[in-house]
């Protein structure tokens, strides 16, 4: 009996790391993949990550708009309900045997809340991780105690999830599945990736990605401090920013970057690269800057600095090319400039080598009967 996988997209936060697992479950002859869309996917700036999707070779068997229209918390709760309602929906005519989710935000959330009260097993990526700065923190953890199968990448996340008291032979350290896609991934060369994005040639380039921070009020503050250190980088350096997430706040942040981005001829932004070129650009800039999750799970196996900005990545599991600072312009500025100059040659990266997809399908494949996972017992340390 073929295996009916649900996996659930909310975004480019989760799509990136989502693509190679996916096209395993995909072209596997024992299981049959359903994908369901929703959060920034439909959203209409963002609607062309659906033909993205489409390119790859993905079919979308069902779409659940959250009706994402303000960043502000009320907002962003009813948009949680209206998830859940239409998962409620979508669940009961797809008929997963299994729903497959990645991460830690509140379209997630709404996705794993329908199926738990569907009976419907959750198998759940990238658990057990810690974001100190976000409200991320709390869902990714609420998740884990709402799924059955925990795909983790790294063993201070796995020792976490079992702390949770879930079933230590179900929680699996496959590492991260973007690294995966480092290893499949044809990069562009500079020739052909600066004209894609419309940047011009720079000795020096920094790639920026800047999101709210959801448990502190000041996010529109930070953003400004690090627009003005990146203005006191002067017009020399080659400066890529991409887009950011629909959370809290993030209409105030976006104002900011496009502003910064209008008022200066070195600085590009691109709502989302998409793989190939955000990994291109990874080959290519000299350092990465902001405060996304990307610079610490994949900027590491570029052998590139990370400038880590803040706490909305606090607790993470870094690498040695990352560098912390506050959030603040003199400090931001000086980290940026170290980085510039920090040799991470010898850098490893503690996320896995980049074969966490075929350990997802193996052990996917190996789940007879996925009902069975049902009732949880709490395993305690």
């Amino acid at each position: 009996m073929t295996l009916k996988v649900c996996a659930v997209s909310g975004g480019r936060a989760d799509w990136g790391l989502l693509t190679t697992p996916l096209a395993a479950i995909r072209d596997d002859n024992e299981l049959e993949l359903q994908l369901v869309v929703t959060g920034q996917h439909l959203a209409g700036h963002n609607s062309t990550s659906l033909d993205a999707i489409k390119a790859q070779g993905f079919n979308i068997d069902a779409r659940v708009d959250m009706l994402l229209s303000a960043d502000h918390p009320v907002a962003i709760t009813k948009s949680t309900g209206l998830g859940m309602i239409g998962f409620a929906d979508v669940f009961r005519d797809l008929q997963p045997d299994l729903v497959l989710v990645l991460g830690d935000r509140y379209e997630i959330m709404a996705a794993v809340q329908a199926a738990m009260i569907a009976r419907i097993p959750i198998a759940h990526i990238c658990g057990g991780d810690t974001t100190e700065g976000a409200i991320d923190e709390a869902i990714r953890h609420a998740i884990t105690k709402m799924s059955h199968i925990h795909f983790v990448t790294n063993s201070d996340a796995e020792r976490r999830v079992k702390q949770l008291g879930e079933n230590p032979d179900y929680v699996f350290n496959v590492g991260s599945p973007g690294i995966d896609n480092i290893r499949l991934t044809e990069t562009l060369r500079p020739d052909v990736l600066l004209p894609s994005i419309g940047l011009n040639k720079y000795d020096r380039n920094i790639l920026v990605t800047f999101h709210p921070i959801t448990l502190e009020t000041d996010s529109e503050q930070q953003c400004t401090e690090l627009v003005e250190a990146l203005k006191k980088l002067g017009n020399d350096i080659g400066i890529i920013i991409t887009g950011t997430n629909a959370d809290t706040d993030g209409k105030g942040v976006d104002h900011i970057i496009q502003k910064f981005i209008q008022s200066q001829d070195n600085v590009i932004g691109v709502e989302t690269l998409g793989a190939q070129r955000y990994f291109s650009a990874l080959t290519y800039v000299d350092c990465v800057v902001g405060n996304s999750s990307s610079g610490l799970y994949e900027a590491p196996s570029f052998k590139i600095p990370t400038v880590n900005i803040g706490n909305r990545q606090g607790g993470r599991l870094k690498a040695d090319s990352v560098l912390d600072c506050p959030p603040k312009c003199s400090a931001i500025l000086a980290t940026i400039e170290k980085a510039l100059n920090f040799d991470c040659s010898s850098v490893s990266n503690p996320y896995g080598n980049g074969f966490a997809s075929e350990k997802i399908l193996k052990i996917l494949k190996s789940i007879k009967n996925p009902r069975s996972l049902l009732v949880k017992k709490f395993f305690d340390v």
